[in-house]
């Protein structure tokens, strides 16, 4: 499927320092083409493209997706757009809803209209499986949602609305992609909206006990970066019409709970530091706005866009701890 991929074309990742966008970034260059990287850096990090910056092929606009200015400057010649400028964090939409909204609403759509303007060939953009809501179904289908549960949840389903009417009303080709609980290198362990994933890791490397909220019985369809790349590079090369102007859930189709994932988190990591073995789990109350189970259908992706995801849950915390251990020492060593 790889010799499949676009390649030579100008494309515009916007949130490109984040940690999908900085992903998507060295994939898309490893194919040869020209990258455009979006981004104000409010949660993305300089770190993650350093080492683009040499690279002729890779231009950095500093820039922020709530002004049109920017956006315009940005799409300016790009074939595609891989839309992943966001923030993220169903806690922090609960604390700033204007914030979130301003960011992921109106910026959305300042993108989409410079997109627009622009006309880009396609606009992919990172949809969520937060989306679901209270739906109670599994595993989730696309065409079945529920009532959003947070303000975060209602702005990421605003951004489908928006892109299907830019195609209805515009003709602009448009594909959502709505993740399921992504992680792997580069995603930020620091923070108070720190995905669970690195921040269990960061609290085990320092020999500190991870609190789980609730009694760890809550399931996620936990997704590796490299199938949400997979995802993203058949979004924007397929030629396949009846695959434009959807939706796509992006996951690996199997559930594990929270406890299940703490303890698979300290077996690998145990194995670079053996004291990590003896570090006690806590748990707290449920976090507002969480749902309590999520698992997605990948039977649409499959059929539609031809999607393989290669990493189950094991071999990508196999990859990502590794990478971590590394990382995460080498900041510390420094501080």
């Amino acid at each position: 499927m790889k010799n499949n991929y676009i390649k030579n074309h100008k494309i515009l990742v916007t949130g490109g320092a984040g940690f999908i966008g900085s992903n998507l970034c060295e994939a898309l260059l490893a194919l040869d083409n020209t990258v455009v990287c979006l981004d104000n850096f409010a949660t993305g990090k300089s770190e993650n493209i350093q080492h683009l910056l040499s690279n002729s092929n890779f231009k950095l606009v500093v820039g922020d997706i709530r002004n049109i200015d920017d956006c315009h400057k940005a799409c300016n010649g790009v074939d595609f757009v891989l839309h992943e400028a966001a923030l993220g964090s169903v806690p922090r939409s609960i604390e700033d809803p204007i914030t979130t909204n301003d960011v992921n609403v109106s910026g959305f759509l300042n993108m989409l209209t410079a997109a627009r303007d622009a006309k880009v060939k396609r606009f992919v953009y990172a949809a969520s499986s937060s989306t679901y809501g209270d739906s109670k179904g599994l595993p989730k289908k696309e065409e079945i949602i529920g009532k959003p549960l947070s303000p975060y949840a209602i702005t990421k389903y605003v951004n489908e609305l928006y892109a299907d009417i830019f195609h209805t009303t515009y003709g602009l080709d448009t594909i959502g992609l709505r993740y399921f609980n992504v992680f792997g290198r580069k995603q930020d362990p620091n923070g108070a909206y720190a995905a669970v994933i690195p921040k269990f890791v960061m609290q085990f490397m320092n020999h500190e006990s991870p609190k789980i909220n609730g009694d760890g019985e809550y399931s996620r369809d936990f997704t590796y970066i490299d199938n949400v790349v997979q995802m993203n590079l058949l979004a924007i090369s397929t030629e396949n019409s009846n695959a434009l102007n959807q939706v796509y859930n992006v996951a690996f189709g199997e559930r594990t709970t929270l406890n299940q994932l703490v303890l698979a988190l300290q077996n690998e990591l145990a194995k670079f530091d053996s004291k990590i073995a003896d570090v006690a789990i806590e748990y707290g109350p449920n976090r507002v706005g969480d749902i309590p189970h999520s698992l997605a259908s990948i039977e649409k992706a499959k059929s539609l866009l031809g999607y393989t995801p290669h990493y189950c849950i094991e071999k990508g915390l196999e990859e990502a701890v590794a990478w971590y251990w590394e990382h995460l020492r080498v900041i510390k060593a420094n501080q």
